[in-house]
This record gives C-alpha cells, structure tokens and sequence, in this order.
C-alpha cells in the first residue's frame, strides 16, 4: 500500500463527488426550478472508509453495499478507474444519468447491491452472506469465490427495525465473512443523535457474537496523545458532547483553539501541544478522527484475519474536508457557489480542470501504475452469470384419491413441490437440485412440509430430528444437512424477503444459480412490503407463495385475511401476480415462472399481448385453502392462463352478461352463471387467473399506440372484444374490487364489481361470502339489478 497514493485518491473522490453535485445544483440548467440535492456532507463523511476498503482491502469476488448518502463517492470512483463516463457524471440525477442512490438496474458502473432508504441495503448483506454459504455448501456450487459480504451504513440506520431482525436471524445461521462499517458521524436528517449511541451498539453486536472495532482516532490524534499532555486531550475529546464537536469543527481553528484553552490550559504540556500548531493545523487534529484517515481504515481492515462477523465503529466528521464539516443543517445543504470557489483553491484544482481525473495530481504517471494494480478493479467483469436450467414438465397434481374432485391451490402448490422432489433428480436435473425453499416459521402451514420432508432443511453442520430420534410421531421429519433444500426462517417477514432477493441474485454475486420459492401467510406480505419491493427494484429472481389469502381463511378472522394484496401485486413493477383456482391452472403457471425466472432478454414486447415477458421477472401466487371442484382447462386455452385469463365459458353473439372472477370465488362463480341461464340470455363466464398481467398487457399496448404502434395488441382486448357492447360485466374475487373492476373499461361494458374492502371478522366461508356480497346470491343480484329483464330469483339455499 502506498500511503502516498492512497491519500491522493481520498482527495480526488472527494473533488469530484463534491463537484458532481455541485454542477448539478448550481451548474447545470434547471428544468423544474427546484434543488437537485444530491448530500455532500454525508458523502464527505464516508470518502475515506471508500477509499480504504475499495483501494486496500477488497477483492473482485467482495460484495458491497453502499451508503445511499455516500453514493456519488461511489461514481466518482467509478470515474476515476476509467469504468464511468463523464457524461453521466454531468448528468447526475438526470435521467440517463447516475442515480441518486446506488442502483444495480439504473446506474451503468458496478453497483452490487441497491441501496436506498430504512437500512435494507445492510441487512440484504447478512442474508447474501448465508446464501453465499448455501450455494457453497452444495456440491454444484462448492468451487465459487468466497468473497466478503460487506454493507457501509450511517450511524442513523441503526434506528432502522429490519438491521435488528438480520442480527437475530444471522446468528441463528451462523454468519460468516460479513463486515458492516458504521459511518458513525453522530448527524442524522434534523439533527445530532444522542450521547452514549456508540455504547448501545457496540453491546449488541457483541451479544451477536461480532467482533466490534472501534475506530475513534486517526494517525495524527494518536500521535499527539503521545505527546506530553496527549493524554488529557485524548480524555476531552472522549468526554465531548457530539453537538458540541460539531459546531466546533463547523467554526474552525480558532475556535477550537480557545475552547481547549479554556477546558484544558495548564500553561504546561498541554497548552504547549495545542500553542505548537496553527489554527489549520489543529482543526486538521480535531477531525483526524478514526473513519476520517484512511491509513486507520486501511490499518483495521487489514487486522481482520478470521471469518467472523465485524462491525467496524467509524468515528466521523459529516462533511470532512469542506466548509460545511460540521453544521446542524448540512445533511441537506450545500456549498454555495462562494464555498465551492474558496474550497477548488484549497484544493488545488485549476478552473476549467474541474472534471479532470487528474487534476491537481503531482504524480499522474505514478497515480495511475498505482490504480492499476488495485485488486479489486483487476477482475473485470463482476457481473457472473450462468446458463439456463432446464425446466421440467410439471404434470397436474392428482388429489389424493381418484373419488375425490375436490383441493385447494395451496394443497396444488405442495403436491407440485413433493413431485419435483421426489421425481426432480430424474426427471428435472440441475433444475431442481437449485430450487431452495424459505419460509418464516410456516413452512408446514403453506404446503412446504412435503418438499422438506423429501430434501430436508438446510444446515452449516448437520442436525438430526430428534423428535424421530426419540421415536415421537410426527409428519414432519426436520433434518438439517449442508446438502438440504430448505431454509428455516424467524417469524419477521421482512427477513424472508431479503433472503428472497439475496437469493435471487445469486446468479449475479456468486455465479450459481438458484430458485429461490418462498411461501408466507398472504396477510402478511404488508408486513415486508419494503423488503418485497427493494427486491424487485434489484431484479432479484423468485416466487412467493402468499397462502392462505383473503376472507376465504374465515374462521382466522382478524388480520390474517387479505384482500389489497392483488392490487400490491397488479401495483408492483418486477412481479407477475397470479392466482389460480384450479391445480391445472397452477401447475401451467409454475412451470412458466422456473423459465420466467431466468430471463434475461430485452423488454421487446410480445406481439400478441405487449408483455415484456423476455426479460423476465419474479413470480407472487396467491393461493387459499379452500378445496373446489376441480377444472382442466383445455390445451388451447392453456396460453390464456398464462396471460391472464380463459373462457370457462365463452361468449356469443347474444351474450347478456358474463361473470369474470378470479380465485377461490370460482364456484360461486360458475353457480351463479348456471341460475342465471334460466332468466338471461348467454351467460359467460372468464377465468381470471392474473388480474397483473391483463392489466399490465393493456396498459402497454395503450401506450404503445400512443407512440404510434397501432398494431399493438394484448389479451384483455382479446377477450372481451368477443363480448357483445350491451352486455354486462360483473367481477367478482375474494379481494379488493378494484383489482378487476378496470375490465368494464376495456370495450366500454356496463360493470359491477364484487369485492371485500374490509376484513376482521370470523365465521364459516358461507358466513363471510355472503357478509361481504361475493357469494353465489349476490352475484344473481347484482345481474338482476344491471340488466334488463324479469327479476331473477336468489338461488337455492
């Protein structure tokens, strides 16, 4: 390492980070008027910790996740090595440029992990920690890269519940090679967190077994705490309030110098260290704390030599190194174009010179020898990949007896899994050895249990059932081994779905794939909602059973019935939602979402339905319990379910109404429509099986059209362009009726949409269909009121 070389790429992060911003607030022209933002002193704060790790300690197969705030360091790295181009540093959080945040889909460099607001970032790093040790525990993936997971965090995310959750869930599974780095500046958004914060963290990460390295003093701190009177100092500095140090290192030098006199002058040694340096001098010694000199990062980092878990306690100036260090109100503030003339001065940066990467280097022969040696940078391409696995047929599950009509899409779901288990190794090779299973502590409740039993839960040292040990009956047989397929997960939502996106970036980080399926009460995907969609916004790849779903779960009541999840679904970009009635529908949509998954192509929309179903995505079932009569859709309606819906039975040219749900309602469904046949006219009934995906297809070839495709198409058009105008449209599912009742506005029908908006109360099924109005009877009732004719009788019963 030379020292030399290393503090001159500190300086040049921090100059073009800070002039990144600047030219977007103040240079470049504004089109809406307002500020573009951009956190400079946040920034400042965390340029030495980059510099360190990315430059001494990291290596091609590490992984990070960068503070949001500390994202335009991050470009400006990337710039420097040559790996980002000046204009998308000009055009920072301009569209087409970087973004505002680290993004592994929106930016163009090297972004591992996004990372965004409420600490997600950080805690994703745990759970690809142990995915990274799942893939590696399996002889298909035993010869990756074992590289550090590592998340760089403010102090404030440690306000965050979800770093909390990982803590547990990590040490449950033994974390490994994970490093968190705390840029702990003691400023948050309003103002200065509280006294003794530093205390509070080091005990937990303690009571998790981390080793914590606090790094409170830079080189030149230490040094003068050698001197006569350091050691008085060093106790100051240790007992100073941070509102205090704060507004200190924002007044400078010769503030500092009259408060130490006042606190500490002794007209002896330690008057004579503070009396033997400048003003500039001693407010260098005041910031010279721990993560603010990148020789001690790059010391500590270098001191690990063990795979435990580490957080690394960086002691900070928000706003290091510029005229705003310091101040209450810099989180969101700015250096004026005054400020920022002074400090390109101090800087030694030559007008017209701002963008140069080297300007200002004494050496720039030397600087660039130097970065081309970095390890990190001499990998190439971190972005792995790995060839699509095959996906088997997967055959409709069977119910259990040939006499028996009758199961539920979550029973579906579990007899599909415990055929790929049992039938997988055969019949779909590598495919299904790569499936791995997660669910938080409802795997037996959410039709998991049979595939566990099969290929068992997954274990760093293998742990037999001792339940079966001591010969205690039980379905459930729970061995865990390095070669299982399942990973046991606490009760906290959110974790499940930060497994989920570790997991289903697995192809990227780790060059293995997986497929990731996780299941969940369907109630309870509000309770990770944030963590849901952080991993769409990463393009991460799984599916997500959420089961059971809807008042249909009746006697539960309470908040374990659903009914906003289909629109949660139909809203979220990245996630196809699907939710079947039949065993024939799901296993249709499940072997599509294995290939779905693996996607990788461009957003090319299909021509038949304006679906950008080329570049794939991941996959959210919504399944219940409720056991129905089954139907097989026929092999050309096969396609429909895919796209979101068929005709159970089609429309014609005297059709007077046709009765379109989705889910378990189906046999109220199709009830309705045989009363019906005896007062009106053609009635048809359309299986919805994605409400998403008709929606999303209509959406696309409307705004296709409005770009001048007029030959857009997609298959809510389709369907309902057979259905004559005057007839009328009633929607029916066991959700909020918003999620079909856009349909009457696709060919301009009449509609009535049947629906719950509320949910809480208990009962049998009947009970709470007819409570909230999805039954058979309402369904008659509300063609009877939207249509001409006699009016028709309520059905039997």
């Amino acid at each position: 390492m030379s020292a030399e070389h290393l503090k001159t790429v500190e300086q040049r992060l921090l100059w073009l980070s800070h002039w990144m911003i600047h030219n977007a607030n103040h240079l470049r022209p504004k089109a809406d008027g307002i500020k573009i933002g951009g956190h400079q002193a946040s920034s400042a704060s965390m340029v030495s910790i980059l510099t360190a790790l990315y430059f001494t300690a990291l290596r091609p197969e590490d992984r990070v996740a960068v503070k949001p705030h500390a994202g335009p360091v991050f470009h400006a790295m990337q710039y420097l090595m040559g790996r980002l181009d000046l204009g998308a540093m000009q055009n920072y959080r301009g569209f087409g440029g970087v973004q505002s945040y680290p993004s592994r889909t929106k930016d163009r460099d090297d972004v591992d992990f996004s990372t965004g607001s409420v600490g997600l970032g950080v805690a994703v790093t745990a759970f690809a920690s142990i995915v990274r040790d799942y893939v590696a525990a399996h002889d298909w993936g035993a010869d990756i890269r074992r590289g550090r997971m590592i998340a760089l965090m403010g102090d404030a995310e440690m306000d965050e519940g979800n770093v909390y959750e990982c803590l547990q869930e990590g040490w449950k599974h033994g974390l490994r090679d994970l490093w968190w780095v705390i840029d702990y500046n003691r400023q948050s958004l309003d103002g200065v967190v509280r006294e003794g914060l530093w205390a509070r963290i080091e005990q937990v990460f303690a009571t998790f077994g981390w080793e914590v390295v606090r790094l409170k003093h830079g080189v030149l701190q230490r040094a003068a705490f050698a001197e006569p009177g350091g050691e008085r100092l060093r106790e100051w500095i240790d007992a100073c309030p941070n509102e205090l140090y704060s507004a200190l290192t924002f007044s400078g030098g010769a503030r500092w110098r009259a408060r130490l006199m006042e606190d500490l002058g002794d007209q002896g040694p330690v008057s004579a260290l503070i009396e033997r340096r400048s003003d500039d001098e001693l407010a260098a010694l005041m910031e010279n704390l721990g993560g603010n000199c990148v020789a001690t990062m790059a010391e500590a980092f270098a001191a690990i030599d063990h795979d435990r878990p580490v957080c690394f306690l960086a002691y900070t100036v928000k706003g290091w190194g510029t005229p705003i260090a310091g101040h209450k109100d810099n989180h969101g503030g700015l250096m004026t174009r005054a400020q920022m003339a002074q400090w390109q001065k101090h800087m030694g940066i030559p007008e017209g010179q701002e963008w140069d990467r080297m300007a200002g280097v004494a050496d720039p022969a030397g600087l660039r020898a130097y970065l081309d040696r970095v390890p990190f940078f001499a990998g190439g391409n971190r972005r792995l990949d790995e060839a699509p696995l095959p996906v088997p047929a997967i055959a409709v599950p069977q119910p259990a007896s040939g006499a028996e009509r009758e199961t539920s899409t979550q029973m579906a779901f579990g007899h599909i899994l415990d055929r790929l288990g049992r039938d997988g190794d055969r019949a779909g090779g590598d495919m299904v050895a790569r499936i791995v299973t997660v669910s938080p502590d409802v795997t037996g409740t959410t039709g998991l249990g049979p595939w566990v039993n099969r290929r068992r839960l997954w274990a760093r040292e293998a742990r037999a059932d001792l339940f079966r040990a001591q010969s205690i009956p039980s379905t459930a047989r729970w061995d865990f081994t390095p070669a299982g397929q399942h990973v046991e997960l606490g009760i906290a939502e959110m974790n499940l779905f930060l497994f989920l996106a570790a997991a289903g970036l697995s192809t990227s980080l780790f060059g293995r794939r997986l497929i990731p399926v996780g299941t969940l009460y369907d109630p309870f995907v509000g309770r990770g909602l944030d963590a849901l969609t952080y991993a769409c916004y990463q393009d991460a790849r799984f599916i997500v059973a959420g089961t059971p779903s809807g008042v249909t779960l009746a006697p539960e009541g309470g908040a374990h019935q659903s009914s906003n999840t289909p629109l949660i679904g139909m809203a979220q970009d990245g996630l196809s939602c699907f939710e079947p009635a039949f065993a024939a529908e799901l296993a249709a949509i499940m072997e599509w979402s294995l290939a779905h998954l693996q996607r990788q192509g461009d957003a090319t929309p299909d021509p038949r339905t304006s679906l950008a179903d080329g570049k794939g995505g991941a996959v959210y079932l919504r399944l219940t319990t409720r056991p129905v009569e089954q139907i097989v859709p026929p092999e050309g309606a096969l396609p429909g379910v895919i796209d979101g819906g068929w005709w159970l039975r089609p429309p014609g040219p005297n059709t007077e109404v046709v009765i379109a749900y989705q889910g378990a309602v189906a046999p109220e469904a199709i009830a309705a429509a045989a009363h019906l046949a005896e007062g009106r006219r053609e009635v048809a009934v359309l299986a919805v099986t994605s409400a998403d995906r008709l929606h999303a297809g209509w959406s696309a070839a409307q705004r296709l059209r409005r770009q001048g495709i007029t030959a857009a198409a997609c298959h809510a058009e389709a369907l309902l362009g057979a259905v004559p105008r005057h007839a009328a449209l009633v929607t029916v599912i066991d959700a909020h009726p918003a999620t079909l009742s856009w349909l009457g506005g696709v060919m301009g029908h009449r509609v009535i949409a049947l629906g719950v908006d509320a949910f809480g109360q208990t009962g049998t099924i009947g009970d709470l269909y007819r409570h909230h109005g999805i039954d058979t009877a309402a369904i008659v009732a509300a063609v009877s009121a939207l249509t001409p004719g006699r009016p028709l009788p309520p059905p039997p019963g």
